[in-house]
């Protein structure tokens, strides 16, 4: 008997664990497995404060993260705002535990609105279609966008995964991992030179710069000591 993907085992959980199912329960197991992804459509919740930069997370261009249309964790083709995880954990910053409930209920998401655990077609159909970016939330005038915009040029996911290639593929590693040493630092130094000029929180400054390129890369099994790649 064939062995079944992942994706397709996730399907075969999800079928199984809401085939009887019709209505939402208030189990949590959605809002438990991430916030949702920003839409064109939840601008207007954001304008009014219902959610702030410091519950966003930004998603860069070539980043892992799971894919609902694939079922598979896999390089993002476009740069993402989502709702961010609390610490370490995926489940969404604004799910209430204790009330099993979102603390923004009447002002959710789009994806949020749509999802249904026992019909997901209506989520499917809006997957990575009209998806907001840190340049529709923080206005052109805003000094902190310069130092966004410099990060992006300098320290981009695409600049470490041609690094990683040359280190993977040339006959002179070493040099190519005193480059990506170099970028990993450039990264670490713009972050702390908006920290301080600007007070950014730790989550501001997720949303501001995505995660550090160390823990992009950890993520596709790189491993670090003292910043250098090994």
């Amino acid at each position: 008997m064939p062995k079944k993907s992942p994706g397709e085992k996730q399907k075969s959980k999800h079928s199984s664990d809401s085939e009887n199912i019709a209505r939402c329960t208030r189990c949590g197991t959605c809002c438990r497995k991430g916030g949702p992804t920003l839409h064109e459509e939840d601008r207007e919740i954001l304008l009014e404060g219902h959610i702030g930069r410091q519950h966003l997370i930004t998603i860069r261009k070539g980043e892992l993260a799971f894919s609902p249309l694939s079922g598979r964790i896999e390089p993002i083709s476009k740069e993402i705002i989502k709702i961010a995880g609390k610490g370490k954990e995926w489940a969404c910053c604004l799910y209430d535990e204790k009330k099993s409930s979102c603390s923004i209920y009447a002002h959710r998401p789009l994806e949020c609105r749509l999802l249904k655990c026992w019909d997901t077609s209506m989520l499917l159909s809006v997957i990575v279609k009209d998806t907001l970016t840190r340049a529709d939330i923080i206005g052109p005038d805003e000094p902190i966008i310069k130092f966004m915009d410099t990060h992006e040029k300098e320290c981009s996911v695409q600049i470490a995964e041609d690094l990683i290639s040359e280190i993977q593929n040339s006959n002179n590693e070493s040099g190519a991992i005193e480059k990506l040493t170099a970028l990993l630092h450039q990264d670490i130094v713009l972050r702390s030179s908006a920290v301080s000029e600007f007070g950014l929180s730790l989550e501001a400054e997720l949303f501001i710069f995505g995660r550090p390129l160390f823990k992009i890369l950890s993520a596709k099994g790189f491993k670090f000591v003292n910043s250098t790649a090994v």
